[in-house]
């Protein structure tokens, strides 16, 4: 019973972290981490049109990583949950790490001259 809860949360795994593999979702994240936006306002920081803006914000409400509410004739978009933002630095962080590390290995290895 216990592997079966396990192997469903790995699916659920799986799929949020397919639907986090677009960088434009990844900026949606960055950007609500500093608090809610409107569509309106995320299209103008993203540089993204409506529609496609829309687009991933629906993906994002759909996996539970953002969350929204209407006031008036605006719909305000914010982060379900801060941990969501917190993985996405450690994966950033983690990355960022791993480049460094083969850059400078790259800088310990010669080219060899083909004579």
């Amino acid at each position: 019973m216990r592997d079966e809860i396990d192997f469903e949360i790995l699916k659920l795994q799986a799929e949020l972290c397919k639907s986090l593999s677009d960088p434009k979702r990844l900026h949606i994240i960055q950007v609500l981490r500093t608090g809610e936006k409107t569509v309106g306002e995320l299209t103008g920081i993203l540089g993204l049109k409506q529609s496609n803006t829309s687009q991933h914000l629906a993906i994002l409400r759909k996996i539970g990583v953002a969350a929204s509410r209407k006031e008036g004739n605006n719909v305000y978009y914010r982060l379900a949950n801060i941990k969501i933002a917190e993985a996405c630095d450690l994966v950033h962080e983690v990355i960022g790490q791993q480049l460094h590390e083969s850059q400078r290995l790259s800088g310990l290895i010669k080219p060899t001259s083909k004579a």
